[in-house]
């Protein structure tokens, strides 16, 4: 289908192709009217699914991944647009000038303003393209070299974080090292290269560099906050009052240093100026992701203001359904639930087998206080888990992880297939999690012969027919297609896959 037939029909409120990707593309239009961005998102995507050769929707689903801040999913698709679907999308070169412009690679931005002007001098965001430059101020060569040399950092920023939250320290140190000693006033690689020594085990030299920072800058606010956090998981309570009390004092400006202080203060239970600060940002109109909520909801409760409390954990349910029943008002935990013992929690990570550790990491996702867990004397070396269960580990605590290790990996069909059987085998004893450290070795047979069965609702049918079978347990694939909402022939196709390669 062309574009200007598209753009011509749009006008005409009609859309012209197949009815099924029409449907879509029509309730994501309404969603993104209406700002329900999410249900626009899911909309898009299933257009997309049904047409994915056309630009329009493609592009759409860009500008709702902008909407939501996801800069580089934007980003991704409009490149897609250009190199494969539609170079004449003059557009898209300024939805990248923005974009790029938002994540501080402003050399890019540049560039892709600049060629949009190129392309379409009358073009719809002509005034727009030509503000962003002005803002950029590209008008000398030695400003154009200073850029240069912002993109650098920001690049290598960026390749230092991918490397902290994919678990690889030792890599992130040494790339950290280079990374400080080529800018020797990028205080934010400081901080990361801290993190990095401190989840090696070298808390000495994390303190050190800490310290550094804060002999050359003083009031470095993620270098105060990161020795907090050191301290509080070294137990050390004395220094960590000291500092606390000093950090109580400063009054950050910054939406993101704001945040960074109530989410501290909310980690070592200092929930009055947790709250203070997260509440502050809330009025304020910010709109972080889950993490930011689960914070808000935590320091609501503990200072007695429950509606609040509950209006943040809305949020978080939000995009983590799983946290059902775990909210910071929750009775208390039952040691003979798995998902709420830290010590089993623990045990699994530590197990000798892949399908242990990784229904580890699940459980984990499921714990009702992370930190609980993870500042345990028996907690897991991260740097000896294998590169799946890093992913897994850095995608469920929050971290952001590149997509294409994501898929590389495939980690979430394991997550969500472990959610939809944890959906109907909750709470977990021990009987239950047969099932699941069965569900995960089934997962990596499944990565090892790289078969594409992809439905998680198919797979927890498949898996739970298959282990009531072994169990000389009465229960048929109907009834397990019923169950799951799933047809008997996905059943058959999913069970006869374990039957041939893991019993």
């Amino acid at each position: 289908m062309r574009n200007d037939s598209m753009r011509r029909k749009q006008k005409e409120n009609v859309v012209s192709f197949f009815p099924t990707g029409e449907f879509y593309y029509i309730k994501g239009m309404k969603a993104l009217e209406k700002r329900e961005l999410l249900k626009a998102k899911k909309y898009f995507s299933r257009a997309m699914d049904l047409e994915p050769l056309e630009p329009i929707i493609a592009c759409q689903l860009a500008i709702v991944e902008t909407e939501l801040g996801h800069y580089e999913q934007s980003n991704g698709l409009l490149h897609f647009v250009l190199d494969e679907l539609d170079p004449h999308m003059t557009e898209c070169h300024y939805f990248l000038a923005n974009n790029y412009a938002h994540i501080g690679s402003f050399k890019e931005a540049f560039r892709h303003a600049q060629m949009y002007l190129d392309l379409d001098e009358q073009g719809e965001y002509k005034e727009d393209a030509e503000d962003l430059l002005d803002l950029i101020t590209l008008d000398s060569e030695e400003a154009f070299e200073d850029l240069s040399e912002q993109d650098d950092m920001m690049e290598m920023q960026e390749e230092s974080r991918y490397l902290l939250e994919s678990g690889n320290f030792a890599k992130a140190v040494i790339h950290l090292e280079e990374t400080v000693k080529k800018y020797p006033d990028f205080w934010a690689a400081y901080n990361n290269l801290a993190l990095a020594y401190f989840y090696l085990g070298q808390s000495e030299k994390a303190h050190g560099v800490l310290e550094d920072v804060l002999e050359r800058n003083p009031g470095n606010l993620h270098a105060i906050c990161n020795k907090i956090v050191f301290y509080f998981y070294e137990k050390k309570q004395e220094p960590l009052a000291y500092l606390a009390d000093q950090l109580a004092k400063i009054q950050p400006l910054i939406p993101d240093q704001q945040f960074k202080v109530g989410a501290t203060f909310a980690l070592i239970g200092r929930y009055e100026e947790a709250y203070h600060w997260l509440k502050k940002l809330q009025k304020s109109g910010f709109e972080g992701e889950a993490g930011f909520y689960y914070w808000l909801s935590y320091a609501a409760h503990y200072t007695g203001r429950p509606q609040t409390a509950r209006s943040a954990w809305k949020k978080v349910l939000r995009d983590n359904p799983e946290k059902e029943g775990l909210e910071p008002w929750s009775s208390g935990k039952d040691e003979s639930e798995i998902e709420r013992n830290s010590e089993a929690i623990v045990g699994y990570l530590n197990g000798e087998r892949d399908e242990e550790r990784l229904f580890g990491i699940f459980l984990l996702s499921l714990a009702s206080d992370h930190k609980e867990v993870m500042t345990h004397p028996g907690f897991c070396d991260i740097d000896q888990l294998q590169p799946h269960e890093k992913i897994y580990m850095a995608d469920i605590l929050g971290m952001p992880v590149d997509n294409s290790l994501l898929v590389e990996m495939n980690t979430r069909l394991a997550h969500e297939t472990a959610l939809v059987l944890y959906h109907h085998f909750r709470p977990l004893g021990q009987q239950e999690a047969g099932l699941f450290l069965m569900w995960f070795s089934i997962f990596l047979e499944l990565q090892y012969q790289k078969v594409n069965l992809s439905k998680p609702a198919g797979l927890a049918a498949a898996v739970e027919y298959v282990w009531r079978k072994l169990r000389n347990e009465p229960f048929s694939q109907t009834e397990a297609g019923e169950k799951y909402n799933v047809s008997v022939s996905t059943v058959q196709k999913y069970a006869k896959f374990i039957r041939e390669h893991l019993l």
